[in-house]
């Protein structure tokens, strides 16, 4: 009987790796940037569904304005006295929390990291105010700073970054008419 059992043991075992081989071997799931802007003052909306893999390839080769070779130059920023590589190192090395929250009259806006994400809240509190949401994994944030020069943002590391990161929900942006909503998953397309 003890043979017979382990017998069976071992079929079982056998037939769930044959089963499972299959996704195994297909490597991994392609991801998808989807980016969907909604107009309804206008009855206007824009659906963008890009298999990251395609993005990756494509950005480097757009050579236009502020992009060049994959990399963004971000405006007059004045950041000249802050060293970003190391506010991002002490953020990353933070425990989960609250880092600002600035509450006044008409907007309150939160900067917070929580489970691996940089997360930013913001609410405009007048009439038809915009609320806006980013939450961004923190490897997302690092690969965005790799190899560009202090005034650069790498756009093609932080797309390969996403495609590691997972599901994930990055931006929403709401007012009285508009709704933009930026995410990544493996579905091609938005159904």
């Amino acid at each position: 009987m003890r043979k017979r059992l382990c017998g069976i043991g071992m079929i079982c075992v056998l037939a769930g790796m044959v089963a499972t081989a299959p996704a195994a071997m297909a490597g991994p799931t392609e991801r998808y940037l989807h980016v969907k802007v909604e107009d309804a003052s206008k009855g206007e909306s824009v659906n963008v569904n890009v298999p990251l893999s395609m993005a990756e390839k494509i950005l480097p080769t757009i050579n236009k304005g502020d992009m060049h070779n994959g990399h963004v130059k971000i405006g007059h920023a004045d950041m000249d006295d802050v060293d970003i590589r190391a506010l991002l190192d002490a953020v990353r090395a933070a425990p989960d929390n609250e880092f600002v929250t600035v509450k006044e009259k008409d907007q309150d806006v939160r900067v917070a990291k929580s489970n691996g994400n940089l997360v930013v809240h913001v609410r405009d509190g007048n009439k038809g105010g915009q609320k806006v949401d980013i939450t961004v994994p923190m490897k997302v944030v690092d690969a965005l700073l790799s190899t560009a020069k202090d005034n650069e943002l790498d756009v093609s590391a932080a797309i390969k970054a996403l495609s590691d990161a997972g599901d994930s929900l990055l931006v929403t942006v709401e007012d009285a008419s508009q709704h933009v909503r930026i995410w990544v998953d493996s579905k091609g397309s938005q159904e």
